[in-house]
């Protein structure tokens, strides 16, 4: 089933006038930056086709961009650096990139949909957490597919061809694996996560934080 207004009704029903649907993209990089989206809309029909951006092919989702932004009634996008995460954690740097996400739109949302199960903004902020959101919600759906494509974007800028950030975003494809086994880590990379442990030769990099701001992560072989 395509995502629907069933949830943003509810929270209407409640109450709550102006919904904004909330997606992140990057969470599981190894470079770059975390990347947050936040959409509001008016519950119009919502472009054709539109679902969680992993199920649409990337010409797809780039196209989709410019529909989601003649129809939507306030979009906002944030990030957080790499080096925030690695200073902070990915649930404080969530908080910072959702946060700029939000706001960036005209108007402030009564509450937020954010899609999973954990609550990485907090308040002052009315949260809705929903599993599969950006499958379920229209807004979260809309949010997912712009995070993706102005993330991706970015990570294709950069360059950095021996790692394959224009096909993999920073996450960890065997390109990545083999350029950061041979090379090592690019200015762009995370370098508090655990990959930096089964890596001899480049593990004296490894930045090291209070291990309570943030979740740990999976090395490179596992």
């Amino acid at each position: 089933m395509p995502p629907s207004y069933a949830i943003e009704r509810l929270l209407n029903a409640g109450g709550s006038k102006l919904v904004a649907g909330v997606d992140e993209v990057g969470r599981g990089a190894w470079a770059g930056p975390v990347a947050v989206c936040a959409v509001v809309t008016d519950l119009s029909e919502p472009p054709a086709g539109l679902t969680d951006s992993k199920l649409l092919s990337p010409a797809r989702r780039v196209a989709m961009v410019s529909e989601i932004t003649a129809w939507a009634a306030g979009i906002g996008y944030g990030e957080a650096t790499h080096e925030e995460v690695d200073a902070l954690g990915m649930t404080e740097a969530l908080r910072r990139a959702a946060t700029r996400a939000l706001a960036e739109l005209p108007v402030r949302p009564d509450v937020v949909i954010l899609d999973g199960k954990h609550d990485y903004l907090g308040p002052p902020w009315p949260v809705r957490c929903e599993i599969k959101g950006d499958l379920s919600c229209v807004s979260v759906a809309a949010a997912s597919v712009i995070a993706k494509v102005r993330r991706d974007a970015y990570m294709a800028s950069l360059g950095c061809e021996e790692y394959g950030f224009a096909d993999n975003a920073g996450y960890p494809s065997p390109v990545h694996q083999e350029a950061l086994a041979s090379l090592g880590p690019t200015e762009h990379h995370r370098l508090s996560w655990s990959y930096l442990d089964d890596l001899p030769r480049w593990r004296h990099l490894k930045r090291h934080r209070n291990p309570l701001a943030g979740e740990g992560q999976l090395g490179l072989f596992g």
